[in-house]
């Protein structure tokens, strides 16, 4: 099996197409031809797409999209960019979009490792943050996490110098995994000033479903931001 292949079928996520409502559908139908990024394998010129020259943050897997709606209006100076599998998710994002009057906000629904390799320049992103990440509990499919070494060197890649990763999860084993594979990665630092090497939890991260859903299963929360050298 070629590399090609192998990451092909081996996917980080579960496809789940769900119902759309009414007002997602229309939403997508709607703001996808202005707001909507399809697959290909052409890169995307960030100040092009959302048509002026500002910091692009990068989201991969925003849920429903309401925390990501939240920082893209309160950012308006920051582009914001999210990728989502899950297509009642990409349709709620949109009708906040389209709700708020949110002109800073670009969607895909593809896989985000597709995304990140034929579509994300080099050197071209303010930030990554991948809020809540499946954990892929059991340990014959933790090969499945999102969050191994030969993506977070593709991430690196396409930041920014001084550009940051920011992941957040309530799960504290996951949390531990991906401390040590951002932490080997030898072109990133670790913000954080704690010895247990988690930062505090950023303003602009707003609360999510997913926080508090961990909250209330008596599971911690755990926020790592690492900065490109």
């Amino acid at each position: 099996m070629t590399d090609e292949q192998h990451h092909r079928h081996i996917r980080s996520f579960v496809r789940r197409e769900g119902k759309l409502t009414t007002g997602q559908s229309n939403a997508i139908e709607q703001l996808w031809p202005t707001h909507g990024v399809d697959l290909s394998n052409s890169l995307l010129a960030f100040d092009t797409l959302f048509a002026r020259s500002a910091p692009t943050v990068l989201e991969i897997g925003f849920g429903n999209g309401l925390s990501l709606a939240d920082m893209a209006e309160q950012h308006p100076e920051l582009n914001f960019f999210g990728v989502e599998v899950h297509r009642p998710g990409v349709g709620s994002l949109l009708v906040q979009v389209k709700q708020r009057g949110l002109e800073n906000v670009r969607v895909s629904q593809d896989d985000a490792v597709q995304v990140l390799e034929q579509q994300v320049p080099e050197g071209s992103l303010h930030r990554v943050q991948i809020f809540f990440p499946d954990p892929w509990h059991k340990k014959r499919h933790h090969k499945r996490r999102l969050l191994q070494a030969e993506f977070v060197a593709a991430l690196v890649q396409r930041l920014a110098p001084g550009g940051t990763i920011h992941v957040a999860t309530d799960w504290e084993h996951y949390a531990e995994h991906i401390l040590e594979v951002l932490a080997a990665n030898t072109d990133l630092e670790n913000t954080s000033t704690h010895e247990h090497g988690y930062v505090d939890k950023p303003a602009y991260r707003p609360d999510t479903k997913y926080e508090a859903r961990g909250i209330r299963l008596g599971h911690g929360v755990w926020d790592l931001v690492f900065k490109k050298n």
